[in-house]
């Protein structure tokens, strides 16, 4: 980018704020009329006549609750921070006190009160009590939509766009800092602020992706790439061609055409010798671009002998007796291939070929991280690894004459000057073309039919960059400017001019595409949804309806098992995990990538087949291939791909959310199982119950005596958290959450399912807050599933959060219980869960601002 530019767009970039305030009051278009909402809408509607009244529910509030939520017990108050108490409420007015009250429902729908220890109603009159409180919290609940907020699209948004715009896949971590996460989303309104730091950020970004979408000619740069310190390289790596063993497999964005090398290191593995990890000798390692040999090279590894000098060298070894890695140690020449490569996306690949098995047919048991040892072990031999790839380049660079981003970008060049008929302007030709081109660009990324304005402030820029070199370079500046503008940054909605602060308005079908391609896809509205938007016909519900069942049906919408269930479920938690390899020697990169994508493959079946969203509390199927299969001791599975089983009688204890790995990793201590953590997890993501922080200065549990093992007792977790809870102010959280984790200490803190902890036998019995007594992780299940409805419920209000970009109050509550009413009748299926998510107010409504 030239200097003059980056000065406009910088200046430009300085009214970031105030251009985005204007947008936001003054947008593009006519304005037009709010349409009248329904009270339905807001999940308002009166309920049928309550089995108890007012009077009777207050009886039983003193009967059962008013022993601790009382004045009299004031030190138990039901809210820790204002120490609310229920006797002081009215229950022929709840929605005075609604906000309580709220809680109050919420407690009882989880079963959470009254606490275990304490008499509780019959199951008849329990339901009662929370079914009429709800009843009358939902009688003329006014609809609730408030203003989300100015939505900034976060990472993943901003990559998807750049991608759906120019089909130029990038790593929008590499432009742009991480995104704030608040209500359990990274992608709430609220948190998605802007700062001087950021916006410089994003005109860097701007210049750096035009300049890729076109393809200059850049100058030689270094990228490195590692396997993750715990890969496994001993089994074939899915990606790669079968045959081949190990590896890595990478996207690299070439940014130009030109030569460029591709070199591979390995782990080393003995600081004092140069000669890499693994003990086996005559390795080739095959070099691939986009599934095509580039050339096979033979593994020299820290200077390992070429693999056509091994078969010499061993038959020397043999009448020697030399039996280490030294007697292969020879000078070979570099791993590294030097290709042309064209601009764009490719698949860069290497490994090895599985001609020797040797390690993997040794008598002593090799560990599944075969990392872990890294030193010379006598009696073991080891698959090299490689250690890193590096790609250099690009040499002797020319500007791209094709690549994907150049097709999508050029939809037109002007003709050459031995085309042009007589008497042509070669300017105007250009012009009218950069036109076609800056139009469908803007269109594209504002999501939105353009003005004139829009264009001809555009092909300003696309002027400054023609004056300075050519047509490309020109269109290059454009593309820029639109990157940097706040309208592709932001998701800014048309406000009528004519409604008053204050008042509610239904978005516009423009608008509404928006909120619906980035709630489903978490990227900009397609083509088919636009045109529909655009005819207006978005808003009627037999459209609206049609548009959700294409776009779930979408391969985009796997968006909402990466980044909605990604999220909910704290799948995204799995890449900051690392059990300690001493304990854990198993665990390796390859477990913990097949564990996330099992889950979020059983997402996905939910999502694509329509199925009930509480099923992923019971499936008793799942997706699994070999390192995993092996990790759940099922047998005859074999490959990298991902597969689905029905998991029969012998695996009932990995049906459902509670038997993956996934769960049980990431609720786990990297020495540990954690009952608290396990237990916090379902009550927080399953029941929608979030216990408060704990006190300060509590004591960690005692450490792990590393002179124990065989010889001194070492409690097991059971023992610890029994003889930790020894603070008053602990007690009444731990007593909810720690019975429901010690059920599932069957499983280690990798998952993986054992019978015994520290030596002893594992008690996995417990009493859970409602007086059930559970017996290990199938009787939990079987409890949890008890309370689906209020799972249904939390599934909601997530879904709700995500959809809206904002977090929910109390008073979204009423909105909740109608959607969960009406997607009951429809099985809890996920279509009808979105359906009801998409025509409700606050969905299809905005609030106007000053």
């Amino acid at each position: 980018m030239r200097v003059s530019t980056r000065v406009v767009l910088l200046l430009s970039a300085a009214t970031f704020a105030g251009v985005v305030s204007v947008a936001v009051l003054h947008a593009q278009g006519p304005a037009t009329p709010p349409a009248p909402l329904r009270p339905a809408d807001g999940g308002g509607q009166a309920q049928a006549a309550p089995p108890i009244d007012a009077a009777r529910e207050r009886q039983l509030f003193q009967q059962f609750c008013y022993s601790c939520h009382s004045e009299r017990a004031k030190a138990a108050g039901l809210d820790s921070a204002n120490k609310l108490t229920l006797d002081t409420l009215d229950t022929s007015n709840v929605h005075r006190d609604a906000k309580t009250w709220e809680l109050v429902a919420r407690k009882l729908r989880a079963g959470l009160m009254p606490p275990a220890d304490l008499r509780r109603p019959d199951p008849v009159t329990y339901e009662a009590m929370a079914a009429w409180l709800e009843g009358e919290l939902d009688r003329d609940a006014p609809p609730y939509t408030p203003p989300p907020g100015l939505h900034r699209l976060n990472r993943t948004e901003y990559a998807n766009a750049v991608r759906d715009l120019l089909d130029l896949p990038i790593d929008a971590s590499k432009y742009l800092p991480s995104d704030d996460s608040t209500s359990g989303f990274d992608n709430i309104a609220g948190a998605l602020g802007i700062s001087s730091t950021l916006v410089e950020a994003y005109v860097t970004a701007a210049q750096k992706i035009s300049r890729l979408a076109v393809g200059e000619p850049e100058d030689p740069t270094l990228v490195v790439y590692r396997p993750r310190e715990d890969t496994t390289q001993d089994y074939q790596v899915e990606g790669l061609p079968f045959g081949t063993r190990g590896g890595l497999l990478v996207e690299h964005l070439f940014p130009s055409d030109g030569e460029y090398t591709i070199t591979v290191t390995p782990i080393f593995g003995d600081n004092m010798t140069p000669i890499g990890f693994g003990s086996v000798p005559c390795e080739q390692i095959e070099f691939l671009l986009d599934s095509e040999r580039l050339a096979l090279v033979d593994w020299n590894g820290g200077g390992r002998a070429p693999a056509t000098e091994c078969r010499g060298r061993l038959q020397a070894a043999a009448r020697t007796g030399q039996d280490g890695p030294e007697a292969f140690f020879g000078k070979g020449a570099p791993m590294r291939v030097r290709t042309h490569v064209t601009a764009g996306s490719h698949m860069v690949g290497v490994a090895f070929l599985a001609t020797q098995y040797a390690p993997l047919l040794d008598l002593d048991r090799h560990f599944k991280r075969s990392t872990i040892q890294t030193g010379p072990t006598p009696g073991y031999t080891f698959f090299p690894h490689v250690g890193t790839v590096r790609i250099e380049g690009p040499f002797s660079a020319t500007r791209a004459t094709s690549s994907p981003s150049r097709r999508k970008l050029f939809l037109c060049t002007p003709p050459p000057d031995s085309r042009r008929s007589v008497g042509a302007r070669p300017e105007a030709d250009e012009e009218a073309c950069a036109r076609r081109i800056v139009e469908t660009l803007a269109t594209g990324a504002f999501r939105r039919p353009v003005t004139a304005a829009d264009v001809e402030s555009l092909m300003e820029f696309y002027r400054l960059g023609r004056r300075e070199k050519d047509f490309e370079l020109g269109v290059e500046e454009a593309l820029a400017r639109v990157l940097a503008s706040p309208q592709f940054i932001y998701r800014i909605e048309e406000q009528p001019a004519n409604l008053p602060a204050g008042r509610t308005y239904r978005v516009s079908d423009i608008d509404l595409a928006s909120r619906l391609s980035f709630f489903l896809w978490s990227s900009p509205p397609d083509a088919a949804l636009l045109k529909v938007a655009e005819q207006g016909r978005l808003k009627e519900p037999a459209v609206l309806e049609q548009q959700v069942r294409r776009m779930l049906a979408h391969p985009k919408a796997e968006a909402l098992s990466v980044n909605f269930a990604g999220q909910w479920l704290n799948l995204r938690g799995l890449d900051s995990v690392a059990p300690v390899p001493a304990l854990y020697p198993d665990f390796d990169d390859p477990l913990r990538q097949a564990m996330r994508t099992e889950v979020e493959m059983l997402f996905d079946s939910i999502v694509h087949e329509d199925r009930p969203i509480d099923e992923l509390l019971t499936a008793d199927y799942t997706f699994v291939n070999e390192r995993l299969a092996a990790h759940y001791g099922i047998p005859n599975i074999y490959g990298s791909q991902f597969r689905r089983i029905t998991l029969g009688p012998d695996m009932d204890i990995r049906r459902g959310l509670l038997g993956k790995g996934a769960i049980l990793t990431t609720t786990s201590k990297p020495d540990r199982t954690s009952p608290v953590t396990r237990g916090k997890w379902i009550m927080t993501n399953l029941f929608g119950m979030s216990p408060p922080d704990p006190p300060p200065n509590v004591p960690p549990l005692p450490a792990r005596a590393t002179d124990a093992r065989g010889t001194v007792h070492e409690p097991t977790m059971r023992e610890k958290m029994l003889e930790h809870r020894v603070r008053a102010d602990c007690v009444q959280c731990h007593r909810m959450m720690d019975p429901i984790g010690f059920a599932l200490e069957n499983f280690d803190a990798i998952g993986l399912w054992r019978t015994r902890d520290e030596g002893s036998a594992i008690d996995a019995s417990a009493q859970l807050f409602d007086n059930t007594m559970v017996d290990g992780p199938v009787a939990l299940r079987q409890w949890v599933t008890r309370y689906s409805n209020q799972f249904v419920r939390v599934s909601i209000e997530k879904l709700l959060t995500y959809a809206l970009g904002r977090g929910l109050d109390y008073q979204d509550m009423p909105l909740v219980r109608s959607i969960a009413r009406d997607v009951g009748q429809k099985e809890n299926r996920f279509s009808a869960l979105v359906l009801a998510v998409v025509r409700s107010a606050p969905f299809q409504t905005n609030t106007k601002t000053e």
